[in-house]
């Protein structure tokens, strides 16, 4: 009864939405084959051009943009790989180039078999194109750790002051994403070290509690600034209702209290604007796009969308494009790529770079 329940929500969903989107048949602009991966999950570009490439199995790797992969990198920690856990994110220190600092995000897992996402530091050294991560040092967990393999969240972020923010998912299990003695569900800020910063909203708690910046998230995958350096997350709703939401100090985005989707089990969940003290995503996404990465375009090649969101989008696969006016954001177009995206960014000459998700997942760069 609840799978056919489910399935005619979906089905009366499928043009439910509070923005509106044109397919675009014929991509206005050039596709790249560059390498391929086994389940790629994260990339960064390094000050001389080259992207370090992560994979959920717990591989680092160095690759030219002309598509040469080097060996792992070595020195990563254990990774808990599974499900939706393994090697996450990879993002350099704001002073790379005088530090040579990288931060990953992974999943890890506790000798009673329960798991939560990590974040660690160490120096990135090369010798030649073998590259090796030294004196690592985790410096946050995901509290308390849980049973289950999925939500981890886990997307990293430097803003301009240096603070280093960390999307927390609420592991599946709901009622996290409001409880404040927890790290699970939260968008997080840290010092570069992960110390707590004395004017964190909930500082003067301590603990856990101080390091939270919003609670009430459920899956943010993707984290992102814009030119006024303000913080915005792209986030997967339940049985729909993924978010684009704009990241502000202190708010709770009401998760699992409110959501403009349903619980898998049929259940109903109160829209957003059936409790207005809850902070509303700017969009959302009904039927969903199970948004992953997001990137804040301000490069020249797409001229067009500069100062628009780019969202990886796993479900259409497609990337879809965001336009911002203010406070407020809607979706302008998407774009068929024909595969799962999983991440997106922003090259050095304004090129973008897409990553494919799962085995076989190739590396893309999209031209003029």
């Amino acid at each position: 009864m609840n799978k056919l329940f489910i399935l005619l929500a979906a089905l009366a969903c499928l043009t439910s939405t509070n923005t509106a989107f044109s397919k675009t048949a014929d991509l206005p602009f050039n596709v790249s084959p560059i390498a391929e991966f086994d389940e790629p999950w994260a990339m960064t570009f390094l000050p001389d051009g080259q992207l370090l490439v992560s994979e959920k199995a717990g591989r680092l790797l160095l690759v030219s943009q002309a598509g040469e992969i080097s060996e792992p990198i070595t020195g990563l920690p254990k990774v808990a790989y599974g499900g939706q856990g393994g090697l996450g994110d990879i993002i350099l220190h704001p002073a790379y180039s005088s530090n040579s600092m990288v931060y990953i995000s992974y999943a890890e897992s506790d000798d009673a078999g329960n798991y939560g996402a990590a974040v660690a530091r160490a120096k990135l050294s090369f010798d030649g194109q073998q590259g090796s991560l030294e004196n690592l040092e985790v410096i946050w967990r995901q509290s308390p750790k849980v049973s289950g393999k999925g939500h981890y969240g886990h997307r990293l972020a430097f803003d301009a002051d240096g603070y280093l923010f960390i999307s927390s998912g609420e592991r599946q299990k709901f009622d996290p994403a409001q409880d404040m003695t927890g790290n699970l569900g939260k968008i997080i800020r840290l010092h570069y070290d992960g110390s707590v910063p004395d004017d964190n909203p909930f500082a003067k708690q301590g603990g856990v509690t101080a390091e939270i910046w919003s609670s009430g998230h459920r899956n943010p995958l993707g984290l992102a600034f814009d030119d006024k350096g303000r913080l915005w997350n792209t986030e997967m709703g339940p049985l729909h209702g993924d978010e684009l939401n704009l990241v502000e100090r202190a708010k709770n985005y009401g998760y699992p209290t409110v959501s403009n989707g349903d619980h898998y089990s049929g259940k109903k969940i109160p829209d957003h604007d059936t409790q207005p003290e809850f902070e509303a995503p700017k969009v959302w996404w009904k039927p969903t796009i199970a948004p992953a990465e997001l990137i804040y375009y301000s490069g020249t090649m797409f001229n067009d969308w500069r100062g628009s969101f780019l969202i990886a989008g796993l479900k259409p696969k497609a990337i879809i494009r965001v336009a911002v006016d203010g406070d407020n954001a809607k979706e302008i177009e998407r774009f068929d790529m024909g595969a799962r995206i999983r991440e997106i960014e922003q090259g050095p000459d304004g090129a973008l770079w897409v990553l494919e998700d799962g085995t076989g997942a190739r590396l893309l760069k999209l031209t003029k």
